[in-house]
């Protein structure tokens, strides 16, 4: 298997002079994103801009408060609070003539400045992303765009030229560790779930999150759901797991929308399922949908729940 003919990007006819990246995470939907969208959508069509802005629906950029939140590139602006009234200013203003609607650009509280351009803000400035790196950036709905942002090439590194004990080194030397509190070495979780007597064997993701206001698993869930997919994917064929299941809570419907659609998504493209790009490895993934009690984001009662019993 020629790792380097694993992934097919399918090439774009269409060469946009702008890329308009609307929020479309839970913070920014409950400001009402989707009207600002679809104004957008409908007055760059009535302008006769379609064929030069590519508007693009995404996940959250952390920056909540500001929301709806919208950056115009290659310029790098961002603009904060958009309105659906303030569309046709704004497709004027700066799609057609390049100017900044200073009016919409983010104000530094402390000294009053403006400044409308996404890298020089301070709450991003000092900001190294590195999970959350495809997080407002592409559309989490479009694989395709995951590719483009090299998504999927660990995982035909790893089924092309690594056997599982090959992965689970790289992750002990790497010195990842997981997000909770203990930090457990991810590695050498792997490498105890690989040695572990008897089978099936499982890939859970814990992605309930109940803790009231949490916006850190749901941000990866809703705005790069095909990272979970292949990472969870490269830890079962490590572990020797033909099957996973992520948990998610109900309230969480955006992440669970989006979650689904990713999945299918790896389907079509033969990234899960039976003999995954063409490799003798088979991997299958599902969501089960949380009702919402506490105490099934403690990973017993989560198994539990997934099992059908009392969390």
């Amino acid at each position: 298997m020629d790792q380097t003919n694993l992934i097919s990007i399918q090439s774009l006819e269409t060469h946009y002079r702008a890329d308009v990246l609307v929020c479309g995470g839970t913070g920014c939907h409950s400001s009402n994103s989707q009207l600002v969208l679809g104004a957008l959508e409908s007055e760059v069509s009535r302008r006769g801009l379609s064929g030069e802005v590519r508007i693009v629906p995404t996940g959250c950029r952390g920056f909540c408060s500001m929301g709806p939140v919208m950056m115009v590139f290659p310029e790098g602006i961002l603009y904060c609070q958009v309105q659906p009234s303030d569309v046709p200013e704004l497709v004027e203003e700066t799609l057609i003539k390049g100017r900044v609607v200073q009016r919409l650009s983010y104000q530094e509280p402390v000294d009053q400045k403006t400044l409308p351009f996404y890298h020089d803000i301070p709450f991003y400035g000092k900001q190294i992303r590195i999970t959350l790196r495809n997080c407002g950036m592409i559309n989490p709905e479009n694989i395709d765009e995951y590719i483009a942002h090299d998504g999927y090439q660990a995982l035909g590194k790893a089924l092309a030229t690594m056997t599982p004990d090959d992965v689970i080194r790289e992750m002990k030397d790497s010195g990842l560790r997981g997000r909770g509190g203990a930090g457990f070495l991810t590695g050498l979780k792997w490498e105890f779930c690989r040695k572990a007597q008897g089978g099936p064997k499982y890939v859970i993701c814990n992605a309930d999150e109940g803790d009231p206001g949490a916006f850190m698993d749901r941000s990866i869930l809703e705005g790069d759901p095909h990272s979970l997919v292949e990472g969870m994917t490269i830890a079962a064929y490590a572990i020797g797991s033909r099957e996973g299941y992520i948990y998610c809570r109900a309230e969480y419907p955006l992440a669970i929308a989006r979650l689904e659609t990713a999945i299918a998504q790896a389907h079509e493209y033969g990234l899960l399922g039976e003999n995954i790009l063409g490799s003798d490895y088979s991997f299958d993934l599902y969501v089960k949908q949380g009702a919402g009690a506490f105490v099934c984001g403690e990973e017993t009662a989560l198994m539990a729940s997934i099992e059908g019993r009392r969390g």
